[in-house]
């Protein structure tokens, strides 16, 4: 019989991950290790403790994509080393940009798509902020044209994502937020009139609200300025954040009067990494036209020999989302684009007729005539024995994450759950989904929660470093 004898190594292209001594030692927290590890250890290592996470598939609270097609994945790994903002080393990456840009003017009935401005942001957060920023450059130019102050801007809207209140905080604008009333879920025509005035830089329409997923009537909305400016000589502009819709109503709800095709709306943000369908990290802002965005606000640097216009709170930042973006309009097209946003909707619609034989439940939106997403509260008036907030920690136990929150001022006694249905939510997904929704609410009712520690697990709202501390919250963006 043969003799083997085995030599101890530390040859790290055959030394097992898990016996290396960086795996016998806790992964540092606070302080750099002195010596290397194996590149295989390494990954295997900071790979386990990514097991920790949640399933991004099973998070049905965020509409950020978690799905793409391999070819997306590859292209991301080619882009992985170009830096979008330097248009002089990576041309062709600037000029991928500049066609996305025109494609969306163009989606969003811009009146000449070919010939307006915009550019790509890290998210629809910064998009936002954008928009923001040049409705406080137009305002303040035309108020000291006519000689008369611009110490207090203020801008008017209903529910908004949090990067709203950051910018009114950062750029100092006054946020005029308009609470919810009756059965309202978002800004009404009949709001403007008490909340706009000579200092409302804008009226900021919202295309997919986040708390509930409904459309703001932007068209309404405008008729009402028309009539303001008409009766009060207030020239009032629109922003709309379709930070979701944008990527949604062209598609199909093409009836739906929301974007350029309002005279009024002089810019819109959107996320590419939400319903757009891009990776993580992409967002957009397009103006009317190059007389919306003041040139105050612009910087310019050299690509292909000449200038290039550029508008951003960010500098360097990778390229491969907007690549990826652009691919994404290439492979799928209108047709395509429209194929899976319809089956979005149409599943989410068939959630809604589900959940609505569902005794403890009632409807806040029903996936019709906004973004693919369903949202529901507890029937009022019946001591049910738990809370929404219950409910999400166990269908989490089978790994389901799903948005309960209150609604904004003055519907904030209405808590509600919401489940958005992104691409790669299939029907089939859904429908085990709404199995476990129905075994945990049965075991509920059977366990009445008495003592419920429970609480939100989603907002957009909180107000400062405590509140953050004290409420979980899923970024969407």
């Amino acid at each position: 019989m043969a003799l083997h004898q085995t030599i101890e190594t530390h040859d790290q292209d055959i030394e097992d991950v898990y016996s290396t001594d960086a795996s016998q030692r806790r992964l540092p927290k606070y302080r750099l290790p002195d010596h290397s590890t194996a590149a295989s250890a390494a990954y295997n290592l900071v790979r386990d403790e990514l097991l920790l996470d949640g399933n991004s598939r099973q998070n049905l609270a965020t509409f950020c994509t978690t799905w793409v097609e391999p070819e997306v994945q590859k292209l991301m790994a080619d882009a992985l080393d170009k830096n979008m903002i330097d248009k002089d080393e990576y041309p062709q990456t600037a000029e991928i940009e500049n066609r996305c840009v025109h494609i969306i003017a163009d989606l969003w009935h811009a009146p000449k798509s070919w010939d307006t401005i915009g550019c790509s942001t890290t998210g629809s957060s910064e998009a936002a902020m954008l928009g923001g920023l040049a409705l406080k450059w137009a305002w303040k130019a035309r108020r000291e044209a006519a000689g008369l102050p611009t110490d207090k801007p203020n801008f008017v809207c209903g529910p908004v994502q949090i990067c709203w209140k950051k910018f009114a905080r950062y750029f100092d604008v006054e946020m005029r937020e308009v609470p919810l009333r009756g059965d309202a879920l978002g800004l009404q025509p009949a709001d403007l009139a008490q909340y706009c005035d000579e200092n409302t830089i804008g009226v900021v329409a919202t295309l997919g609200v986040t708390f509930t997923g409904i459309y703001e009537p932007v068209a309404a909305l405008a008729e009402a300025l028309d009539t303001m400016q008409r009766d009060l000589g207030l020239d009032i502009p629109i922003h709309v954040d379709a930070a979701s819709g944008g990527f949604v109503a062209p598609f199909i709800q093409r009836d739906v009067q929301w974007d350029f095709g309002v005279e009024r709306v002089k810019s819109i943000n959107a996320s590419g990494h939400k319903y757009g369908l891009a990776p993580l990290g992409v967002g957009w802002v397009v103006w009317r036209s190059k007389a919306d965005l003041p040139e105050d606000l612009i910087f310019y640097v050299d690509y292909l020999g000449g200038n290039m216009a550029t508008f951003a709170l960010n500098f360097s930042r990778p390229g491969g989302e907007i690549i990826a973006q652009y691919y994404n309009f290439l492979r799928l097209g209108r047709e395509g684009y429209t194929r899976i946003q319809q089956a979005c909707s149409d599943t989410a619609q068939w959630l809604a007729q589900e959940l609505a034989q569902i005794g403890p439940l009632e409807l806040v939106y029903d996936g019709k005539g906004g973004l693919p997403a369903v949202c529901y509260k507890l029937k009022d008036g019946v001591d049910h024995g738990f809370t929404l907030y219950d409910l999400s920690e166990r269908v989490r136990m089978r790994g389901w994450q799903i948005a309960s929150y209150p609604l904004p001022s003055d519907r904030q006694t209405v808590v509600v759950q919401r489940v958005l249905v992104r691409h790669g939510v299939s029907r089939d997904l859904i429908a085990l989904l709404l199995q476990d929704l129905r075994h945990g609410i049965a075991f509920l009712q059977q366990n009445p929660v008495l003592r419920s520690t429970a609480g939100p697990t989603f907002n957009h709202g909180a107000e400062s470093a405590k509140a953050d501390a004290c409420v979980p919250l899923l970024v969407t963006d």
